[in-house]
């Protein structure tokens, strides 16, 4: 174990040490929320197709997410824990946390590259593609899915950079393969006429140099964390620790995709294919925002988890207190731009002025109650690193499957127009939660952080 390291998580002033770890993290996050982001900016452009192209893709949008929540339900479960074992320094124990995890991304990727390219079209059709843009959805995903060993590593193994205080080492890996995706995607969907294919081709490619860089690095004499094959074993334990951690973010992943999925049928429903691409556009949007607001809030988790590990119970308490505030001003940052320069953000992702106009009008209640979003996520984070899984999974159920999906379904009984009624179930979920959350947090963290049990430091 790095003494050096031990230091900082142990003694550095933790305003300054968040800020670190989160910089790097948050301009990391923007620059992988790209991959579909810019996607999507040279698609939407595209000649003649581009709106419906972006219907597609908008369609095939939740199968990126469960695949990013797979590669979350094993680097966030694992990566906590290594902190944690870390902190009571046991290295040998995060390693071996980072071998099991390691053979689990291999597994589960190629699982479900094979079992979604076996139903990709009546998924995509089940998700809400119309015969219009269903070709767009279905080139897309064919080629994308080639890539989901490369994504599972690449998302997965570098929570344990990032764990182990290598911020800019962690962001490097998503700049690269993001800087090389935004250089590839004119030249294949125009330069060489590819359209969708070519921007999924550039993303396989993307993801596939990140990858190698994280097993690079991982596997060098610069990580204090080394990948080795005799921890390459499955030890059960281990995984049922990793798989009850990761649940939360998992949940959080996935049911995004439910969500998007739900979205998309009932706005086709009752509004057509211009309303589902507006909803592509703010799940984008939304997306940034939510990655954004967990990269600040996953600077503090390995302060949080290191110094629960060793017991200095007040150094976490104040990691908490300096989180929680950083990531409410961000998220109410981040809520003004969507509420009160709408169009801003949009006019990226397209040039079509009808599309543009529905957009802004929507995003004005879609974003309405996100700006509380910021603690929600930020105690949500807390409490996977101090490793109270159950809590976190709860949150996550309850924004989305308690709360969100059934408002979708029910208010378009009651309010018209419709398609407005389908939107205002966000806002309402939103806050609802974000109270829910609030309350549990001040309720559980007097019992996690009870004075008795802290280590008193020399």
């Amino acid at each position: 174990m790095n003494t050096n390291m031990n230091y900082r998580f142990a003694n550095e002033r933790i305003p300054k040490l968040i800020l670190s770890l989160a910089a790097p993290a948050v301009v990391g996050q923007v620059i992988n929320a790209l991959y579909n982001v810019v996607d999507r900016m040279f698609i939407g452009r595209m000649p003649e197709t581009g709106t419906l192209a972006l219907s597609g893709i908008g369609v095939g949008f939740p199968m990126i997410m469960v695949i990013s929540a797979f590669a979350a339900l094993i680097g966030f479960g694992g990566a906590p824990l290594a902190s944690i074992h870390m902190g009571e320094g046991n290295p040998k124990k995060a390693e071996e946390m980072m071998g099991n995890c390691f053979v689990m991304l291999l597994i589960v990727s190629v699982v479900l590259t094979l079992s979604i390219l076996i139903f990709k079209t009546q998924l995509l059709t089940l998700f809400g593609a119309s015969p219009d843009t269903l070709p767009f959805a279905d080139d897309y995903m064919g080629i994308y899915l080639l890539g989901t060993v490369m994504v599972l590593l690449s998302l997965g193994l570098n929570q344990f950079i990032a764990a182990q205080g290598f911020a800019k080492t962690a962001m490097i890996t998503i700049c690269a393969g993001a800087a090389v995706n935004t250089i590839l995607d004119p030249v294949f969907i125009f330069g060489m006429n590819m359209g969708v294919k070519g921007a999924a081709l550039a993303t396989v490619i993307s993801q596939t140099i990140s990858a190698i860089w994280v097993l690079w690095f991982l596997t060098s004499k610069r990580t204090h964390l080394r990948l080795r094959i005799k921890y390459m074993r499955i030890n059960p334990k281990i995984v049922i620790s990793v798989l009850t951690l990761g649940l939360s973010p998992f949940i959080m992943q996935s049911t995004e995709s439910l969500i998007q999925i739900v979205f998309n049928t009932s706005l086709a429903k009752y509004g057509g294919d211009l309303y589902v691409a507006a909803m592509g556009i703010m799940s984008s949007l939304m997306q940034i925002f939510t990655l954004l607001l967990q990269s600040f809030a996953q600077g503090a988790q390995p302060i949080i988890g290191f110094n629960f590990g060793s017991g200095d119970f007040k150094r976490v308490k104040s990691t908490i207190i300096y989180c929680s505030i950083f990531c409410a001003v961000f998220g109410l940052a981040m809520w003004s731009i969507a509420i009160f320069l709408p169009q801003l953000p949009t006019i990226v992702f397209t040039n079509n002025p009808e599309l543009i106009t529905l957009t802004a009008k929507l995003m004005k209640i879609f974003f309405l109650g996100t700006c509380i979003y910021g603690l929600q996520l930020a105690f949500q984070q807390i409490f996977i690193a101090l490793g109270q899984a159950k809590v976190s999974i709860f949150i996550a159920i309850l924004r989305k499957i308690i709360l969100l999906i059934p408002l979708v379904y029910i208010l378009p009984v009651f309010i018209e127009p419709k398609t407005d009624a389908v939107i205002i179930a966000e806002p309402i979920a939103d806050v609802l939660a974000a109270l829910t959350c609030c309350g549990l947090f001040g309720l559980t963290i007097k019992r996690l952080l009870d004075p008795d049990r802290a280590v008193r430091r020399p």
